[in-house]
């Protein structure tokens, strides 16, 4: 079985990683993607994020309705921070019958090259990259491991939420309704 795994902070979700992820589950021949709530991304400040249950229960409220889209806290009980290759390795030990794939941004092709043993993941995974704005990746074009995406593009970030948040401003539409109750209910942001 082909699984995605779209890594995240999900500080907190967004209707972006939604579109992002039921296009993998639906277009790409993968059949399914696991939304993977990471405690710490190490090239990302610990600090800024909130709750790491609070991130999964989000993830769970805004794919309750996704029967394709499923959500992994399976980097909870792993050592922090978590490493991509790690947890792959974890996974594939678990789950010897599922071919993983990564699912990644192209923002984050553009650094892969800092990952912890990156050249591994290239020879053992497919990768799957959604396009971002305004990154170039010729670099990756022809690279056998690559599959470069035609994932609709939005422009939002969770920092672009949290912000929007602490200002006052509506995100009603940005994050799902659930997500958003969630937020609110937990004065989250602010």
């Amino acid at each position: 079985m082909k699984t995605g795994l779209f890594f995240g902070s999900f500080n907190p979700i967004h209707i972006g990683h939604l579109v992002i992820a039921n296009y993998m589950a639906s277009f790409s021949g993968l059949k399914e993607v696991w939304l993977v709530v990471s405690p710490q991304n190490p090239l990302k400040q610990k600090s800024n994020l909130s709750n790491m249950y609070d991130r999964l229960e989000m993830a769970k409220l805004a794919t309750e309705n996704a029967p394709q889209i499923k959500v992994s806290d399976i980097e909870f009980g792993l050592p922090q921070p978590s490493y991509t290759i790690d947890t792959l390795a974890y996974l594939q030990e678990k789950y010897p019958s599922r071919e993983f794939v990564l699912i990644m941004g192209a923002d984050n092709l553009a650094s892969f090259k800092k990952w912890k043993n990156y050249d591994i993941l290239l020879k053992n995974f497919e990768i799957y990259v959604y396009p971002r704005p305004g990154i170039d990746l010729t670099d990756w074009l022809n690279h056998p491991s690559i599959r470069i995406t035609e994932t609709p593009q939005m422009d939002i970030s969770s920092t672009f939420i949290r912000k929007a948040i602490a200002a006052g401003n509506n995100v009603q539409y940005f994050v799902p309704d659930a997500v958003l109750s969630f937020i609110d209910g937990k004065s989250m942001y602010r």
